[in-house]
């Protein structure tokens, strides 16, 4: 039987539908969160809090073991996981000797082994915990996609609360203090907001994938514009793009979707580096 076309699967099949559904929540989110990643310097601190959710994952499903209906109970899991990290990162960066960047490695190391040790506790292999490794958009579930909105919406909604005092915080830390902004509790907010879009976003992209949707939207963006609106626009437009067109070339050649969307993000970047320079 002849594999149908993007758009005829996509009229056809749920999981496409929900695939798609998934793509631009996650393609959205991201975006946004991308911008205040690359203002505030965040990206290594996404990519720890990234790689930490195996130890979440893992956990979930030495709990719950898998298949559908354990997804939410793995999920809430490795939601809980990871803003506990961000917090400990947070405040041994904070309030401790070590800079954020060595907080993170060392936190980055405890959640890696940790989530290691789980997966031998379980002394089962899992498909699904490959899933969350390296991502599988097609394997989103009606749940999933409950769980991505809900996130999304909470995370979305808050940034829209304190979007002036978000914006003023990003570009200058001692000023946004000196103002009276409350900047701790601002920036535990921004860490916790980062580890639940990785939450809703790791089934999609994968541990290994998703902390370059943190960063290459925001950063292509920042290369192209100059105030933070229009920063913020193209990004999410750069973002929403990049996951369609990655979910449609995975698709055209039967490739993973998670890869595919960050080497388009990639070659888009390097296009918008050249035009800068060139600038």
């Amino acid at each position: 039987m002849q594999d149908p076309g993007f758009w005829q699967a996509l009229a056809q099949f749920a999981f496409m539908r929900q695939a798609l559904l998934a793509a631009v929540i996650v393609g959205g989110l991201c975006s946004v969160l991308s911008v205040y990643v690359v203002l505030r310097g965040m990206a290594f601190i996404g990519q720890g809090i990234s790689h930490a959710a195996f130890g979440g994952i893992a956990l979930g499903l030495l709990l719950f073991g898998s298949g559908a209906t354990q997804s939410l109970g793995t999920s809430l899991v490795t939601a809980a996981f990871c803003l506990v990290v961000a917090v400990l990162i947070g405040v041994v960066s904070r309030r401790g000797r070590l800079s954020a960047d060595s907080a993170i490695g060392i936190f980055f190391a405890f959640s890696m082994a940790l989530g290691v040790l789980f997966v031998a506790l379980r002394r089962l292999y899992t498909a699904d915990l490959m899933t969350y490794l390296f991502g599988s958009i097609l394997a989103v579930t009606r749940q999933d996609l409950l769980l991505m909105t809900a996130l999304a919406a909470l995370i979305l909604g808050f940034i829209a609360l304190s979007y002036k005092e978000l914006i003023y915080f990003s570009f200058d830390q001692e000023m946004a203090w000196a103002a009276g902004l409350p900047t701790g509790l601002l920036h535990y907010a921004l860490l916790a907001m980062l580890a639940l879009t990785i939450v809703a976003s790791v089934k999609v992209m994968g541990v290994v994938l998703v902390s370059a949707f943190l960063v290459i939207p925001g950063a292509t963006a920042r290369l192209l514009c100059g105030r933070f609106g229009s920063t913020m626009a193209v990004a999410v437009a750069f973002g929403l793009l990049s996951a369609f067109a990655g979910l449609y070339v995975s698709h055209l050649y039967d490739v993973p979707t998670g890869a595919t969307i960050v080497i388009t993000q990639f070659l888009g970047f390097a296009v918008a580096w050249l035009w800068s320079v060139r600038r």
